[in-house]
């Protein structure tokens, strides 16, 4: 069970999350969870190139290590970088003090103040001292491409039904979502693009705010 579009009363609820961006332009901001992995992760590259689009990848610490040369590129191709733990970690299923270190090993690698936990989900104490150090990066869209019981059309759907100027839309570039990937991320970047739009990374956005990097 997953929602598509995230309601606002739960927006309101975590108020320190950033769901959304404040623009007063037509601009999208794209999200890439769970890689670098290879052939997945370089052919969303390639895709956003075609639409000169930059987007932001909350990397796993794990995929980083076994993939830097990919990692490089993410970077190189002025997309911004996030932190999604080193080893994927649910925070509801994960003790406190490992958790945190699993979060800095990433952070070792990426070297990022944006930070999304896997899955959306953190205990309150992880909320507090995370953000101390992190932006918290949450979501208003979520394509539902990792879902493989969900069809194809739909997954495009599920973006062009929620998505709005400033909306934060989660992708997955991972083996798991390619089939819905690869069939939705070239039409929402058409359909959006056919529209005005423009998609930007959220380190130009400026969603960061002052806060003290974990060393």
């Amino acid at each position: 069970m997953y929602l598509t579009k995230t309601p606002k009363v739960i927006q309101n609820m975590f108020p320190g999350f950033t769901w959304k961006v404040n623009v007063d332009e037509p601009v999208m901001y794209l999200t890439f969870d769970d890689g670098p992995v290879p052939e997945i992760t370089d052919w969303v590259l390639d895709e956003l190139a075609k639409h000169d689009a930059k987007a932001s990848f909350f990397c796993v610490g794990l995929n980083v290590k076994k993939h830097p040369a990919l990692f490089e590129r993410i970077k190189a191709e002025g997309h911004a970088i996030g932190n999604h733990t080193y080893q994927h970690l649910n925070g509801w299923d994960s003790e406190n003090i490992p958790y945190f270190h699993d979060v800095r090993h990433c952070a070792n690698l990426v070297k990022s103040e944006l930070f999304r936990p896997p899955y959306g989900k953190l205990k309150p104490k992880q909320v507090q001292f995370l953000q101390r150090h992190y932006q918290i990066i949450m979501w208003d869209v979520l394509s539902g491409d990792f879902d493989q019981t969900l069809d194809k059309e739909k997954c495009f759907m599920n973006v062009v039904n929620n998505a709005t100027q400033g909306s934060i839309i989660v992708f997955h570039d991972s083996y798991k979502a390619e089939q819905n990937l690869k069939y939705t991320l070239p039409k929402v970047l058409k359909y959006f693009s056919n529209l005005g739009y423009r998609f930007e990374n959220l380190e130009h956005a400026k969603v960061n705010r002052n806060i003290k990097q974990i060393a």
